[in-house]
């Protein structure tokens, strides 16, 4: 550790940070970040960084320029035809998109250029892990890809990049803008595509000419719980660092993999998410020199969930345990919120209890083995 380095957690958060809004009823809301970043602070969290919009130039070292002149067009009118995936449905427009947009691009940019500069070993954004963007289209949610915008950054340095995506959809856009790099390899814990958008992420799919084996996918049963879920994490994801030795660790914690999320089918609770930052932290110091940075994505449990999933990654990378309960005053802060939104009562406790979704039923266990033996044996038939 070099004399005088700041190794606090840097998070990435500013006033900018909520203006991604597809609306008031848009499951992506920007009012997780109320309770999601008021407990980090409850917690400690004390180093934060503002982010500024990405430049088109920054943009488009992955997205079509085209695709960001569409997206310019619609921000500035948004009652235009729908184009590109933008409009009703998924993505709606609104006014000021790709500011707001921009700027979650930009948030995982900064976080990676502190880890690259040294002015941070760990960094986390929890607004970013847009990850189903592709390079001329937006997709679930998901407007620019800021998260493979970091990768690329890091892989533009020089870096061997391993990137982890937990969200419960499949980290496609990611896996296309990466599929012929064989300096980067995207690994993808989610729900099967046969049951949940965007329908991708079989084991087969295992990357492009020059690149086979860089993808890695694990797609999971509906009805998996902490056991299997995590039985696949640490199984899949220290393997790949062992065989390929990445240089910088960049990560995606949907948390939309929770039993109380409303969109998805798995039934993980805050105690798999703690042992998931658990292991990528260690991938992070035994392989990346610390290097990590982290990024938030889905979640749509807004205050029983999303906050306690941020905590959980912040807390990793700050090396410290977590709390048995949660702050009083925290929740006495959004308690009619969530009541307002049918998400009450808040969580009393940080971890959920063992028995919170109930146990996994026999056979989902072993359809998920199976599924982990063949992803970890297609990538160790690829070349290294």
């Amino acid at each position: 550790m070099a004399v005088g380095e700041d190794t606090r957690a840097l998070v990435v958060y500013g006033p900018g940070s909520d203006r991604y809004d597809f609306g008031l009823l848009h499951p992506l809301t920007p009012r997780r970040f109320g309770p999601g970043i008021g407990l980090l602070r409850a917690y400690g969290a004390d180093r934060f960084l503002a982010p500024e919009p990405a430049s088109d130039a920054e943009l488009s070292r992955l997205h079509e320029p085209a695709y960001v002149e569409v997206v310019r067009r619609i921000s500035a009118d948004p009652d235009g035809p729908p184009e590109r995936g933008i409009g009703p449905g998924d993505d709606p427009a609104f006014a000021g998109m790709h500011e707001a947009a921009a700027t979650v691009a930009g948030g995982s940019l900064a976080g990676m250029r502190a880890i690259l500069t040294g002015e941070a070993v760990h960094a986390f954004h929890p607004g970013g892990g847009l990850h189903h963007a592709l390079a001329g289209r937006a997709s679930g949610f998901c407007v620019y890809n800021d998260v493979a915008l970091a990768v690329a950054l890091a892989r533009d340095a020089g870096h061997r990049v391993l990137y982890v995506d937990m969200d419960v959809h499949h980290g496609d856009g990611v896996q296309a803008l990466f599929w012929n790099d064989p300096a980067v390899l995207t690994c993808s814990l989610h729900e099967t595509g046969e049951t949940l958008f965007p329908g991708t992420g079989r084991v087969e799919e295992r990357g492009g000419p020059g690149a086979e084996g860089r993808a890695v996918n694990v797609p999971l049963q509906p009805g998996t719980g902490d056991a299997s879920w995590l039985a696949a994490l640490e199984t899949v994801v220290p393997a790949l660092a062992e065989a390929f030795r990445p240089t910088m660790l960049v990560t995606q914690h949907g948390c939309d993999s929770h039993l109380l999320d409303p969109l998805a089918h798995l039934r993980l609770t805050t105690a798999a998410y703690r042992r998931a930052a658990a292991v990528v932290d260690e991938v992070a110091h035994r392989w990346c020199e610390r290097r990590w940075l982290a990024t938030g994505g889905g979640g749509y449990d807004v205050y029983r969930v999303v906050p306690r999933a941020w905590a959980l990654v912040w807390l990793a990378q700050a090396h410290r345990e977590p709390p048995l309960e949660t702050p009083l005053e925290w929740r006495a802060r959004w308690e009619d919120e969530a009541v307002r939104w049918h998400q009450a009562p808040m969580p009393e406790v940080f971890l959920d209890a063992s028995d919170l979704a109930g146990p996994e039923s026999p056979a989902i266990t072993a359809a998920n083995a199976r599924i982990v033996e063949r992803a970890v044996a297609g990538f160790r038939a690829r070349p290294g």
